[in-house]
This record gives C-alpha cells, structure tokens and sequence, in this order.
C-alpha cells in the first residue's frame, strides 16, 4: 500500500454526490468579491446512492435520502497570500428523504466540514472561506471539525480517511471502451464538477452527525481540476438566478 503524504504537495477532496452552489450565495460571493483565489487538486467522492448517482441530473436518490461525503485534497493552491499548498478539507451531508438534491438543498439533516488539522490559524479560515464555494452550506447550520485527513492509493483503489469519523474507499470503473466512463457537463454541475470520472465505491463508513453508515457498492466519482475565485463567481451568480425562479 502506498501512503500519500501531503506536505508541499496535496490531492483535493469532497460531496456528497457533489453539492454545489445551490443555496443563498451571497456571503460566498462577498468573499469572492474581497478575496482572490485559485486551487488545483484532486476530488474525492462517494455517497449512498447506486452509481451513477442520479442526483446531480435533479433526479430523486437512489435510496431514501443521499448520504455522501466528498473531499478536496489541494496539490498547489492560495487564498489571498494565504498558501494552502498540500492541505485538504471534507464534507459529509444527508438530503431529506424522497428529495431530489436540487429542490431540498439547504434543508439537508445535517451538513458537517471537515478541516485540516495541519493547517495554521491563517490557513484554516482560508479553507472555511473555500468551503462556502466548494461546499455551499446545505443544510440550516454547519458544523466545523479539525481532524487528520489522509489518503492512500492500493493499486486502483483510492481510500481517503478523514480523522476518525469517515472512511471512502473506491475505484474506476470500466468503460465500454478504453478508460473510465466520464460524466461530462450534468445539469447541476460546478466548476469542481464539470467533468468527472465514474467509479464504484468498495466502502464509506460515517461515524458522526448521529450517522453509523456502512455502504458499499455505491457512488464513487474521481477529478482533477484547477479552479479559481472568476469561475466560482460567475457560477454561483448563474445559479442564484436558476434558485430565484423556482
């Protein structure tokens, strides 16, 4: 097994069925307006629901609510002067039962992030100012935890772990032809999740929030991406747009 350390270097990682900008932006925003940023890494995500998850195409879970958690591991990346090279950062959220994620977020039972226990006082509210871009609060309140996040790669298995309260283990699937299945441009997609590769997860535990998951078999997605503070801004006042019609 190969252990993948993250010190001036770092993966990214995420969702839940990757949430994304759905709810009221505007302190998101108003960072984004104060504050430039840009970060290239790695996500990882797994939730509840059968592969693909239908969620992100404004479709119900594929079971009663959508339990997922996704995680952002950061290979070069600043906030301001802030660097944030080699850090990383997770959420896990649940969706109201027979709910589609689009209709009922910001309702969500529970929206938990998880912070880098690595990082200094200047890094760790850069990183929770990043969260309300990467994952907009999707529930009435947020909880804040610091932990140790880590990943470590056994051959196509991808096993992310974020301190003592979750585990996601997942692998790609095979395409009809050469590679993994890509998913390209859903209609809830992000700057984060524009494109991203399909996979299958082998386990997701959650141990937090009142949760004792134990899946297997379920959702597991996997990008590289390079994303900014313009992309994010332009994303998020599209998509106040699309929420104020409904």
């Amino acid at each position: 097994m190969k252990a993948i350390t993250f010190n001036n270097s770092i993966v990214s990682v995420a969702i839940l069925c990757g949430v994304t900008a759905f709810g009221n932006p505007t302190s998101a925003s108003a960072a984004a307006n104060k504050t430039s940023w840009k970060v290239t890494g790695e996500l990882e995500e797994g939730c509840s629901c059968r592969p693909a998850c239908p969620c992100w195409f404004k479709s119900l879970p594929s079971r009663m609510t959508c339990d997922g958690m996704q995680a952002i591991f950061i290979a070069k990346g600043r906030y301001g002067k802030v660097s944030l090279d080699g850090l990383a950062m997770g959420q896990f959220v649940q969706s109201p039962e027979h709910k589609s994620m689009f209709e009922s977020f910001g309702n969500w039972n529970f929206d938990y992030v998880y912070i880098d226990e690595k990082a200094n006082e200047q890094q760790r509210e850069a990183l929770k100012e990043l969260a309300n871009h990467f994952f907009p609060m999707a529930a009435k309140k947020r909880e804040y935890r610091f932990a140790p996040i880590s990943r470590q790669i056994e051959g196509a298995e991808h096993i992310t772990t974020i301190g003592k309260y979750g585990v996601c283990s997942g692998h790609l699937i095979e395409g009809g032809y050469d590679g993994a299945p890509k998913v390209v441009n859903p209609p809830l997609a992000d700057p984060t999740h524009k494109e991203f590769l399909q996979g299958q997860t082998t386990k997701l535990t959650y141990n937090d929030a009142g949760q004792d998951w134990k899946y297997d078999n379920s959702n597991y997605m996997f990008d590289k991406f390079t994303v900014d503070s313009k992309q994010y801004e332009k994303h998020e006042a599209m998509m106040a747009k699309k929420m104020g019609k409904m």
